[in-house]
């Protein structure tokens, strides 16, 4: 019996956003892009089976792609097919694209594509759609329909993407805890290649030189933020309006009462277990509440008072406080600077084990803030139910 409720699901939505990582995590770094080899030689063509193992890269392909299969077979579930073609489409759909992705990865030099890591993502796959048709037997799909439709208003699919995604994107320190969208500088920085030696800085230039003899010709850094450090206070606004972020997502589909003030608190829970399991990753499980600063603590306390408040507003109001938050909250931490010894420690991430992974936890943490923050803008033209 296929699955079919009133609304909008969000399994589509969060297989899409999978694939898209798995995409990512699968490429990465995009460089030295070259050919394999020529068309005459099909040996370019064929997955190796490598002689080599290492236990990490194995148990990340075999788990890395069971919740892609779980996503595919509960979104084409939710599309109104049967359990029997899901399953076929949640194993073949992350199969293939494995398998794309392997070959894709002979066009660079800093991967190897393998046959062993595709039978271990299409097995992971599987074990996805395992772990769903037991969920389903089990009756767990049909609990959860039921406790969002109590929970939740409206179509609350896209909310649901964005309160799901937000502790992904808490997985990659922030100078400044639960500050997310600090990207103006990488927005610079890129800018910044494009305009050096390219022919619209030449002209302007050499127009600059005729019209002003003599004056300098050094590029600024484009899209460059004025920082300085936070002070105590600062951080500490900086913090609550980080956390009133996902309240004001979860508020904006959510019906006045006890079920906001229970969410608030599973938020904060979920912002300080991923902190600690971040800073737990990057410096050490003795170091994992290293981050809880006297002006942590003190923006947390602010934020669960404020998220108080703000759970009881009407549903347009929240997501109008909410918007402001985020503006505000970008605002303030894009002009915090990098700590020379935390960008040191980041170190880690990058050129070790998790330089895939914390490519993903990075660009989660970019876009999600502006993502929240289109997507409050546009719950502010919806229509609320009379007292919510």
């Amino acid at each position: 019996m296929a699955l079919s409720v009133p609304g909008r699901s969000a399994a589509p939505w969060l297989a899409l956003i999978y694939a898209v990582l798995v995409v990512y995590a699968s490429l990465y770094p995009f460089a030295g892009w070259r050919w394999p080899g020529s068309l005459a030689d099909p040996r370019p063509w064929l997955l190796p089976w490598p002689p080599w193992r290492n236990t990490f890269d194995e148990v990340a392909n075999l788990a890395g792609y069971a919740p892609f299969g779980l996503l595919v077979f509960v979104s084409r579930l939710r599309a109104g097919r049967g359990v029997g073609v899901a399953a076929l489409v949640g194993m073949l759909v992350p199969a293939l694209a494995s398998w794309a992705l392997e070959m894709a990865q002979a066009f660079l030099p800093s991967r190897v594509p393998s046959a062993r890591d595709w039978a271990l993502n299409a097995a992971g796959a599987a074990v996805g759609v395992a772990l769903g048709l037991a969920l389903r037997s089990a009756g767990v799909f049909e609990h959860w329909q039921r406790w969002r439709g109590q929970w939740f208003q409206g179509q609350a699919h896209a909310g649901l993407v964005l309160l799901l995604m937000w502790p992904v994107a808490l997985l990659f320190p922030a100078p400044v805890t639960l500050g997310l969208g600090q990207v103006f500088g990488v927005l610079g920085a890129l800018l910044q290649a494009l305009w050096i030696d390219s022919r619209l800085a030449e002209a302007v230039v050499g127009t600059v030189r005729a019209l002003v003899p003599g004056a300098a010709t050094a590029t600024a850094p484009l899209l460059a933020v004025p920082s300085a450090p936070l002070t105590g206070p600062a951080e500490a606004i900086a913090v609550a309006l980080g956390f009133l972020a996902p309240c004001a997502v979860a508020f904006a589909v959510m019906p006045a009462g006890w079920r906001r003030q229970a969410m608030l608190v599973a938020l904060g829970g979920a912002a300080v277990a991923t902190t600690a399991l971040a800073t737990a990753l990057n410096f050490g499980p003795a170091h994992a509440l290293a981050w809880l600063t006297p002006a942590v603590g003190v923006g947390l306390l602010l934020g669960g008072v404020l998220g108080v408040g703000l759970a009881l507003l009407r549903r347009d109001l929240v997501a109008a406080v909410g918007l402001v938050a985020i503006a505000a909250g970008v605002a303030l931490v894009s002009r915090a600077p990098q700590d020379p010894y935390f960008a040191a420690s980041l170190q880690l991430w990058q050129q070790g084990q998790f330089i895939r992974f914390h490519g993903l936890a990075q660009w989660v943490g970019w876009v999600w803030p502006y993502a929240a923050g289109a997507w409050l803008a546009a719950r502010l033209g919806a229509r609320a139910p009379p007292g919510s």
